[in-house]
């Protein structure tokens, strides 16, 4: 359309006289050919000699020619506007590639710039992974040396405290001491069976955490040993009453017997300690089959578990204001010796009392082999042979 245009104005401005000004036409053939390339600047080039032979060549508005100077000259205006449009069609794909190496190198750029910037983050992460990972290695490190230090003092401490019960008890039964005398050493036992039961407490949270446990596994009848519990905390407390109920008999779990009654006597003195005088404590037992669980609920009338505390009870040294004289570990032995039989404790109420409950998986057993489970820890657990293994809460 270039040349037509071209031709257009060229007639309106003269017509036929303009035919000097044909060389415009290679002008045109050179722009186009830079613009758009070789193939449309020689059909540029090929209407330019058309137009010319008919508009500016005699005979005139014919496809004649009329000497062979016309000739001579048609055939250099196609050449020359093919040349042009050749070397211009060149130099635009030459552009053309150019221009996309330049955005190729400005994406290259930007890819590397995104390389670098996540390599230098990567490595920012692996330092901080790195100084982390040494910290937690320091803190484990410092965490087993402390575990190891609490056992090794309180298992040197056991003999020394024992040669302090044996024979302040042994001096208490001699007639010939004075009453002054005897109530000193009767308070010198006092205090070494407490300090006893904080080193028992001390060791038994280092074992738990040293995955360290002498587990004996097997059916144990959950309701028994709850009412052997409350039996034992009655000999220590005659005025508290313990409220002991089931929704059925025969609640057998696997427990080992012993560090369960710990757990309950845990359970028990807290919340003998919390509870106010002459209220009750209530101790329910109950199954869940479809989560083949057996579970029991502790639940005093004291002050209740503050709500901003709720689970931190059961971490180490935790004490609340119901705890009393207490050291702070006995609930986090009480976790720590539920878990370690399969089962799992919480908080189940807070404020206007508290609920303490855990859940042991239930055992499966015959009714023959119930009666004479029940049989035998009737005969052997609930007298006096029943070691009392809780700490001091």
């Amino acid at each position: 359309m270039a040349p037509v245009v071209l031709t257009l104005v060229l007639n309106i401005a003269g017509g036929p006289k303009l035919r000097d000004f044909a060389f415009l036409y290679l002008g045109l053939v050179a722009i186009i050919a830079v613009t758009f390339g070789l193939w449309p600047s020689l059909l540029a080039a090929l209407a330019s000699f058309l137009l010319v032979d008919y508009y500016f060549v005699a005979p005139y508005y014919t496809l004649t020619i009329g000497g062979e100077q016309d000739i001579v000259n048609l055939v250099v205006l196609l050449g020359v506007a093919s040349l042009v449009g050749g070397l211009g069609s060149l130099r635009r794909s030459a552009q053309i590639r150019s221009e996309a190496l330049a955005r190729d190198l400005q994406v290259a750029n930007k890819e590397l710039e995104r390389l670098n910037h996540e390599q230098a983050e990567a490595a920012q992460v692996a330092l901080r992974l790195a100084v982390t990972e040494q910290q937690v290695k320091a803190l484990e490190e410092s965490d087993r040396a402390r575990r190891e230090f609490l056992a090794n003092v309180s298992h040197d401490l056991r003999t020394p405290i024992s040669t302090i019960l044996t024979g302040s008890t042994s001096v208490i039964d001699d007639p010939s001491i004075s009453p002054r005398a005897r109530a000193s050493l009767e308070s010198v036992a006092a205090e070494a069976r407490r300090l006893n039961a904080v080193v028992a407490d001390m060791l038994d949270m280092a074992r738990i955490e040293g995955n360290a446990l002498d587990l004996q596994i097997e059916p144990v009848d959950l309701g028994l040993a709850v009412g052997s519990a409350a039996d034992r905390l009655h000999r220590n407390s005659p005025e508290r009453q313990v409220n002991v109920r089931r929704d059925e008999e025969g609640h057998f779990v696997l427990a080992d017997w012993g560090r369960l009654g710990q757990v309950l006597d845990n359970l028990l003195s807290n919340a003998d300690r919390a509870a106010p005088p002459k209220t009750a404590i209530d101790a329910d037992v109950s199954t869940d089959p479809d989560q083949r669980l057996a579970c029991v609920r502790v639940r005093d009338h004291g002050p209740g578990i503050p709500e901003e505390l709720g689970d931190r009870v059961f971490e180490r040294f935790v004490r609340g204001t119901r705890s009393g004289g207490g050291t702070g570990l006995g609930l986090a032995i009480v976790k720590g010796l539920v878990e370690a039989q399969a089962g799992r404790v919480w908080i189940d109420s807070v404020g206007g009392g508290a609920t303490i409950a855990f859940c042991l998986p239930l055992a499966d057993i015959s009714e023959a082999d119930s009666d004479q489970r029940v049989d035998r820890r009737s005969a052997v657990r609930r007298g006096d042979q029943v070691e009392d293994q809780g700490g001091s809460g």
